[in-house]
């Protein structure tokens, strides 16, 4: 099952508090990205972040899921409506990132 576009646009509404959140469709899917780093995706319309320790500390009860048969599994946002937390959870987030090359870069 693919993401829905609305589910997208709900997702960056609610990170719309931070600046240069950007996306990428992906094979029905969407990777997103802050300051050019990938930092999750919504994948079958559910909003995951990256597995790293930052992430953790901020959500320490979110559960492990898999984006996609045979993927590493992800931190699971399961309450994408507390805005307080989602501009917690991605800056930390970002010093531990790999720069990426995300060189086609969707529009909000």
């Amino acid at each position: 099952m693919a993401s829905t576009k609305e589910y997208l646009s709900y997702v960056l509404d609610q990170l719309s508090g931070l600046s240069e959140i950007t996306y990428r469709p992906m094979m029905g899917e969407y990777l997103l990205y802050y300051k050019g780093k990938l930092f999750g995706g919504i994948y079958d319309d559910r909003f995951l972040v990256k597995n790293v320790s930052s992430a953790r500390k901020v959500m320490p009860e979110a559960a492990l899921e898999s984006p996609y048969e045979g993927a590493k599994e992800m931190l699971s946002v399961t309450d994408p409506d507390d805005r307080e937390l989602l501009g917690k959870l991605i800056p930390a987030m970002v010093e531990e990132l790999p720069a990426g090359k995300n060189s086609r870069k969707g529009k909000r």
